[in-house]
């Protein structure tokens, strides 16, 4: 899934997660929290996207990505239901932070509909558009937009690599066929 990188916050750190079930990802983070996490096939178009936007990335050690990295690993071991890692979502509009934040807090195992998420944000009408930010979606997995489904109760889209295949293998890691 190639995010839409927004960056508020011009020193970054990276790194990559040792491998996972579904490659390895690299992790950007700012002094506020985790603002990307990409999937193996578009890390190199990310790191030249960095470069070409003069983005400086810090030499040194976040203990944030550290944290970042175990608890990846712990979430594809069954190990660890729910996420601590702080997001930074800045230079986001509104109501993008508002679908992801309530993306976020949908419970391990569970799944809503695009919908609900429109509903639960006081924009009802606003299904389309709530499916369109989980397609840009730059922390999948941490924010869980593989957690949300069609009204039909169908799995409808999903932007990183293997698509709906995958969006479907997150669910059942989760328990939840």
């Amino acid at each position: 899934m190639k995010p839409k990188l927004s960056f508020a916050s011009q020193i970054l750190s990276t790194t990559q997660t040792d491998p996972t079930p579904l490659g390895r990802f690299l992790l950007i983070a700012s002094e506020k929290g985790l603002t990307h996490l990409v999937f193996q096939p578009d890390i190199a178009g990310i790191l030249q996207e960095l470069e070409e936007k003069r983005v400086v990335i810090s030499p040194e050690e976040n203990p944030l990505l550290a944290q970042t990295k175990t608890e990846i690993l712990d979430y594809f071991t069954g190990k660890l239901k729910k996420f601590t890692i702080p997001v930074d979502l800045q230079g986001f509009s509104p109501f993008y932070v508002e679908v992801l934040m309530a993306t976020q807090a949908i419970p391990y195992g569970s799944t809503q509909s695009y919908a609900d998420i429109a509903r639960q944000i006081g924009k009802p009408q606003a299904a389309r558009a709530v499916g369109q930010v989980e397609a840009k979606n730059p922390i999948p997995i941490i924010i869980p937009c593989h957690r949300v489904i069609g009204s039909d109760g169908r799995l409808h889209g999903y932007g990183g690599p293997g698509g709906l295949q995958t969006k479907a293998w997150l669910l059942k890691l989760e328990g939840n066929p």
